[in-house]
């Protein structure tokens, strides 16, 4: 997909969850693995596993929620690294909504309450939509309370 900003190395996913853990506060900012999300810097950049741009968004959303590279700050590093996704790629408004929607929704990923095929429905949805619809909002609490 041409035209997509994609983050410049691994260093800035790190200098981002350093900030994080620093504003939004928790406990230390160690690294306990990065392979799983070096791995999805790198697949989120070919068409042919992740064609569109919310499949690529939801998928290094999904990974930085669940790979556990952190020792602290998992679900918040993986809204971060989606706003600022959003935000290299001029989704200026849906960043904020991002960061604002997204917060219930990384606990339930993480919790695996939420599969990857409803997440990218979700993230679709708070990129183009001013709130969920009411199919999506029915699917969203069948997972979580069941």
């Amino acid at each position: 997909m041409a035209g997509i900003v994609y983050f410049s190395n691994i260093d800035e996913i790190i200098q981002l969850h350093q900030k994080t853990i620093e504003v939004s506060g928790g406990g230390t900012t160690g690294i306990i693995n990065l392979n799983s999300l070096l791995a999805a810097l790198e697949h989120i950049q070919n068409d042919l596993y992740y064609p569109t741009f919310e499949q690529k968004l939801a998928h290094l959303f999904f990974v930085a929620n669940k790979g556990h590279c952190f020792n602290d700050g998992n679900k918040r590093i993986a809204i971060s690294i989606g706003s600022m996704f959003l935000l290299k790629n001029g989704y200026l408004v849906a960043a904020r909504a991002f960061l604002v929607r997204m917060e219930a929704i990384s606990y339930h990923v993480a919790a695996g309450r939420i599969s990857k095929e409803l997440l990218l429905e979700l993230i679709t949805s708070v990129i183009y939509e001013p709130d969920f619809s009411e199919e999506l909002k029915l699917k969203l609490i069948d997972c979580i309370t069941n």
